[in-house]
């Protein structure tokens, strides 16, 4: 009995309650991806300080804790229960939109056409580069505030749209003041080496990054004023080569940082060989990834970033998500929310893994929460639903999860609830009006 102890949250009698993992596992792959753990007619309780409690059939949580008080309970009745979704990689700091790259992409001009024009990166550079911090904050938080209602209680974000140290800074400062602002959780990335900044070769900028840019972040670390978890370099033909990209990677490794990257996009780099040599956790796109590097990802655990709506968007392959599976890969989804790339909803991302890149809905929820989790380094409180872990969790208007992936955009009218450490975040009281079929 957990005697007359109060608690957060009570969620009671769900249809289905997806747990997501049920053994700890940091990862699902292979086929721990396919099977997720999940109950039927359950509860859960998320304690006072944020974190899950108990998880289980819901007569037995109902006897355990029926002298217990609660904040709140909720009757999910009729309803699912998953992890909130966990987006792992965006780019949501940035002034200008590029709406009218969209019209030129349609006519196909390619994303290195554009971006040697002056425009795509640069021309979101010159816009931040004016803002403010405060206008950087401000839709910021808005856009954060979408992806919240999409489902993403987890995000990273990414500066680069800087490139010179004051408006990377300014764009990390802007991230650091939403982490403490927002609700949604956040991981904090630094990525000056986006692009090659004009009038420097990319052998200057490289040196400027790691003799100017990376002392200055880690002095601001030591002092407590920011927290930045991941360095990112764009690995591309043209941008940063891998020579270029292995310096400042391991230079942000030697002050801390996790290694999480952008690799083989557009043409194969050995992007994925580097990453798994120097012991990234992550690295993101992978559409030109080698054989080999498939193998070598696997075998060093560093989690594949795949990033559908780029694929979609850019008219580029798809990534190889079927041949990462079937190798042991960890196999991760993020939205890749950028100006190039405008998409908020973790949902949509999953739909698009399933019908362009095969992957089983099974394996995108796994994808889009404890593998997301895990390129992160969160995964051990993030991106499943155990004892222990933080109180992040979405109710669906749904007596099957799948709903979620299944109906392409229509998370609107499926996300009746979104709670982050315990706590109703937001309520979408349309869902008590509306059906969701």
């Amino acid at each position: 009995m957990a005697g007359r102890q109060r608690h957060r949250l009570l969620l009671e009698n769900a249809e289905q309650l997806v747990l997501v993992c049920g053994r700890r596992e940091p990862f699902l792959r292979r086929d721990g991806a396919h099977g997720l753990a999940l109950l039927r007619a359950a509860s859960l309780v998320v304690g006072l300080d944020g974190c899950i409690k108990a998880v289980g059939q819901a007569d037995v949580i109902r006897n355990e804790f029926s002298e217990a008080t609660f904040e709140r309970i909720i009757d999910c009745s009729g309803k699912c229960v998953v992890p909130g979704l966990v987006d792992a990689h965006t780019h949501p700091v940035w002034a200008g939109d590029r709406v009218h790259e969209f019209a030129m992409k349609l006519a196909g001009a390619s994303y290195m056409e554009i971006h040697q024009a002056g425009g795509g990166i640069h021309f979101t550079v010159e816009h931040t580069r004016k803002a403010t911090e405060d206008e950087l904050l401000a839709t910021l938080q808005q856009r954060l505030g979408r992806m919240l209602r999409a489902g993403s209680t987890l995000v990273e974000c990414k500066s680069g749209y800087g490139l010179d140290l004051d408006t990377e800074l300014k764009m990390l400062r802007a991230i650091e003041r939403a982490r403490k602002s927002t609700a949604i959780g956040i991981s904090s990335t630094y990525c000056g080496a986006h692009a090659v900044p004009k009038g420097k070769t990319a052998t200057e900028a490289t040196d400027d990054i790691i003799n100017n840019h990376l002392p200055k972040l880690k002095e601001l670390k030591l002092s407590g004023e920011m927290h930045v978890n991941n360095i990112d370099v764009f690995c591309e033909k043209g941008v940063f080569d891998l020579e270029s990209t292995r310096r400042i990677l391991q230079a942000g490794k030697d002050i801390g940082l996790q290694i999480n990257f952008h690799g083989d996009e557009l043409h194969p780099m050995k992007s994925a060989e580097l990453g798994a040599e120097l012991g990234a956790r992550a690295i993101s796109h992978l559409e030109e990834v080698s054989d080999e590097g498939i193998v070598a990802m696997a075998r060093a655990k560093c989690a594949a970033v795949l990033l559908p709506t780029t694929a979609y968007m850019l008219r580029l392959k798809q990534p190889q998500a079927r041949k990462m599976l079937e190798e042991g890969v960890i196999v991760a989804l993020g939205s890749d929310f950028n100006p190039n790339a405008y998409c908020y909803s973790m949902p949509m991302v999953m739909h698009l893994a399933c019908v362009n890149m095969k992957m089983s809905m099974n394996e995108a929820l796994a994808a889009a929460t404890i593998n997301a989790a895990y390129a992160l380094g969160k995964s051990d409180t993030h991106g499943s639903l155990e004892v222990g872990k933080q109180g992040d969790l979405l109710i669906i208007n749904s007596s099957r999860w799948e709903h979620l992936i299944y109906q392409f955009g229509g998370h609107e009218a499926l996300i009746n609830y979104v709670i982050v450490k315990g706590k109703v975040i937001y309520e979408n009281e349309r869902c008590e009006t509306m059906s969701s079929y």
